[in-house]
């Protein structure tokens, strides 16, 4: 070959290379160069000098290809060998994971290329390692940048819920520009107009007689001061603003808390000192308890009714624990107090701390919560309970009247056995009725009160007539 032929690729044809250099060439120009025979034996191996990550693959030689890779990439080579076999087209990339010892593996990217005699094949690999771990490092990335997100998604859900269920009326205000940033409902409606329209309008407006820098500065100064009065533009309503300064994302910024004054909200703390007053000092026994009957809280008239010295001895104990009937009474209790929202004139004993027991009357009220639901209960020591009672079984008796004769009757005109037999029933009838009416028709407090089993309360009602009786 000479200048003469006007170029170094006469024919389309390679000049003649020392075999030293063209291998040099191929080691240079990919990472891993490889000449398998038709079958994946190895032939020859050369690794790029400058790429020492592989270290030394002497041991590929002599060996089958596919014993050097993972299990899905044997039928990937399997595949472009048959079809070099077959004269078919492998000019398309293929992708191996080689594995090595057993805890090596890398990734190669090989364009194959017959050699054109014994059905021998070179493969040119580049190295996809670099590439799969920027791929790693921007899947990483990617993964934190979602878990930010998420995790602000979710602090700004909780955000809106705490802002939307509490009953404070809160406004946010950038001191910077004195708009509201934004507030919950309660303070929209305490201002008199719409959220939404609310949201960037400058915070003075909303009150009256004050220009923007004076608002916000008596803002400011109430951090420390205290509550600042002012008087709403619409509606003419007079409120205390307290100020919490803080700062976010670098930007002072005021949440602020709005109160009205007035009788409202002096009527609502007389209340509360009422109810704490009749808590502390009324004559009837108040006992609180959760969903699971453990006792929360109780009055001093409750503590002088079960002789106990202090409520730290109660604490943690279950209420069903001074009731005569124990669990019986409490679930007669709490189950028509949940289906009615509460249950008045509940005849049973009260057990003291030292085995008194004390008759009384309990009211029961279901205080729902959607987290921390409760019971309320009143208790009075009274003998009104055993009033009634006997007016529950005075409406037994009178039933009996209806199907049997007195008693005293009976006498002379019938064997004491079966004068025995028959007021036997008439007791079991009368027990039975006073036992549905304490329970408010709850068959299975019932039966639990009488000591029956379920089935054997039914037999009785239907024997007794006592079935539909609501």
């Amino acid at each position: 070959m000479s200048a003469r032929d006007g170029s170094l690729w006469p024919g389309r044809t390679l000049p003649q290379i020392a075999p030293e250099i063209l291998t040099d060439i191929l080691a240079r120009a990919s990472d891993i160069a490889i000449v398998v025979a038709d079958g994946g034996l190895v032939m020859s191996l050369l690794i790029n000098p400058n790429n020492r990550s592989f270290g030394r693959l002497d041991h590929w030689q002599g060996r089958d290809l596919r014993d050097f890779l993972t299990p899905e990439s044997v039928p990937k080579l399997d595949a472009k060998l048959a079809a070099a076999a077959t004269g078919g087209d492998i000019s398309g990339p293929i992708e191996l994971n080689h594995s090595d010892n057993a805890t090596w593996e890398f990734p190669i990217r090989y364009t194959l290329h017959p050699l054109g005699r014994d059905g021998a094949i070179l493969m040119l690999g580049r190295d996809l390692r670099p590439i799969a771990e920027v791929q790693l490092q921007l899947a990483k990335a990617q993964l934190a940048l979602e878990r930010d997100h998420e995790a602000q998604r979710e602090f700004d859900t909780r955000y809106r819920v705490l802002l939307n269920v509490t009953h404070d009326a809160v406004v946010f205000v950038a001191i910077g520009s004195g708009r509201i940033t934004d507030l919950n409902k309660a303070a929209a409606a305490l201002l008199g107009s719409q959220r939404d329209s609310l949201i960037g309008a400058p915070f003075a407006q909303e009150f009256e007689s004050r220009r923007g820098g004076e608002v916000i500065e008596s803002l400011i100064g109430a951090v420390d001061r205290g509550p600042t009065e002012l008087r709403t533009r619409r509606g003419g309503r007079e409120v205390r603003v307290s100020p919490t300064l803080f700062r976010a994302a670098g930007e002072r910024l005021l949440v602020c808390r709005i109160d009205r004054e007035g009788g409202a909200e002096r009527g609502g703390d007389e209340l509360s000192e009422g109810l704490q007053g009749l808590y502390r000092e009324g004559p009837d026994a108040i006992v609180f308890t959760g969903a699971d009957g453990v006792i929360r809280a109780a009055n001093d008239a409750f503590l002088a009714m079960i002789e106990a010295a202090d409520l730290a001895a109660l604490k943690g104990r279950l209420f069903s624990d001074f009731l005569g009937r124990g669990g019986v009474d409490m679930r007669i209790l709490t189950e028509n107090a949940a289906r009615a929202g509460q249950i008045r004139l509940y005849g049973t004993r009260l057990a003291g701390v030292f085995g008194a027991e004390v008759p009384v009357e309990i009211s029961a009220t279901y205080l729902e919560d959607r987290t921390r639901p409760a019971y309320a209960f009143v208790i009075r020591d009274a003998g009104r309970a055993e009033g009634v009672r006997a007016a529950a079984g005075a409406g037994a008796a009178a039933a009996m009247d209806d199907p049997s004769r007195s008693v005293v009757d009976l006498v002379g005109s019938t064997t004491l056995r079966e004068i025995v037999a028959e007021t036997t029933e008439v007791v079991e009838k009368m027990c039975i009725e006073t036992a549905v009416s304490l329970t408010n028709n709850n068959r299975v407090a019932a039966a639990d009160m009488l000591g029956l089993s379920r089935q054997s309360l039914y037999v009785k009602l239907r024997k007794y007539g006592l079935l539909e009786r609501g």
